[in-house]
């Protein structure tokens, strides 16, 4: 693998602001982040996006999809058709939009997973990733903090029993109760299916506060030797929400990969 693409989250709502933003500091991509109140209402509203955000070329673009409580595999039907039916409608947009890759999550959102069913999100996985790949794109599930895919071993087993792809997000990871009681490691998240990570969120640790920035490289170091040891993981985001924050994690990212470079040389 040659050296990874860096993203920068869609932090500006301005798209002409945001490519500049993004060409100024060396960035290759954008992670574009879509909410529920994103999808187009009507015809008009998706022709707006569609054009704003093909301003963003030569850029490439990928896609998250943040729904909160909104799960497949709900055990109320009506709620769990709602949320397939939602995001339907996103893999339809993205697909008008030309996006080629997507990360969705499961257990977003939620204080508990009780009134989720395993085997209903399994099913709903399942047909979310098939329609996704009729449109041409890779469905994503990313580890969150807790829940179902903040455990290694059931995160493990959603990627395989779904056949979806992963994007490994390594501040949830370094958090999550899996890893802080020892049971588990990060490079756990990863392992089992190394083939299956195309993507990872670069920050040092989630909080009650929200994405931290690493102080030094030192503090990624141990997670970005893993993401460079993953096969097709070339898609970095630096998923920091403002600017100086942003920017602090992009020296740490741009340290390692030099120092990392220039160990190969020697």
């Amino acid at each position: 693998m040659n050296g990874p693409k860096l993203a920068c989250p869609n932090l500006f709502p301005d798209v002409v602001t945001l490519k500049s933003f993004a060409f100024d500091y060396g960035f290759q991509g954008i992670d574009w982040t879509l909410r529920p109140g994103d999808l187009p209402k009507n015809h008009l509203e998706e022709a707006q996006l569609i054009k704003a955000l093909s301003r963003l070329a030569p850029l490439e673009v990928r896609f998250h999809l943040f729904f909160p409580d909104n799960e497949l595999g709900d055990v109320d039907v009506e709620k769990a058709a709602s949320a397939a039916n939602t995001l339907y409608a996103a893999l339809d947009l993205i697909s008008k939009l030309s996006g080629r890759f997507s990360t969705v999550h499961v257990g977003l959102g939620r204080e508990s997973m009780e009134d989720i069913s395993w085997e209903r999100t399994i099913d709903g996985l399942t047909d979310l990733r098939a329609r996704a790949r009729e449109s041409g794109i890779r469905l994503c599930l990313e580890n969150l903090a807790w829940g179902w895919t903040g455990r290694p071993e059931l995160y493990e087993k959603l990627i395989r029993k779904t056949n979806c792809w992963g994007t490994l997000d390594i501040g949830h990871a370094q958090v999550c109760p899996s890893v802080t009681s020892q049971a588990y490691n990060v490079q756990d998240f990863a392992f089992p299916h190394p083939e299956r990570i195309l993507g990872a969120h670069i920050y040092h640790e989630e909080t009650a506060a929200g994405h931290l920035a690493p102080g030094h490289y030192s503090d990624l170091e141990d997670r970005l030797r893993l993401l460079r040891g993953l096969p097709l993981c070339d898609w970095w985001v630096l998923e920091l929400r403002d600017e100086k924050s942003l920017l602090q994690t992009l020296d740490c990212v741009r340290g390692f990969l030099q120092d990392s470079a220039a160990r190969v040389a020697i």
